[in-house]
């Protein structure tokens, strides 16, 4: 809890967790484009919209489970998250 807690109230901590989270995005973006039956490194915006939002979505339940001080599952936190942004 200590750990996180340091990562989401350390700007620079956060900043260096999100340059590299931003990298991975960047890697898995061909297998989601893929997976969409999108062109591969087309300029098609959808396969990017899901990894953020998968991403933003992760964000959001961490920052509530550190919050609530660890307390809950945090997949279920996920969970809520990708329900509120599905509507």
């Amino acid at each position: 809890m200590e750990r996180f807690r340091l990562l989401h109230n350390t700007a620079s901590l956060r900043a260096g967790w999100l340059e590299k989270r931003l990298r991975f995005q960047e890697e898995l973006l061909p297998l989601v484009e893929a997976r969409m039956g999108v062109t591969v490194g087309s300029a098609d915006p959808r396969a990017r919209a899901v990894l953020a939002t998968a991403f933003a979505c992760l964000d959001a339940a961490s920052m509530a489970w550190v919050d609530n001080d660890g307390k809950g599952d945090i997949l279920d936190l996920y969970d809520e998250c990708l329900a509120a942004v599905r509507g």
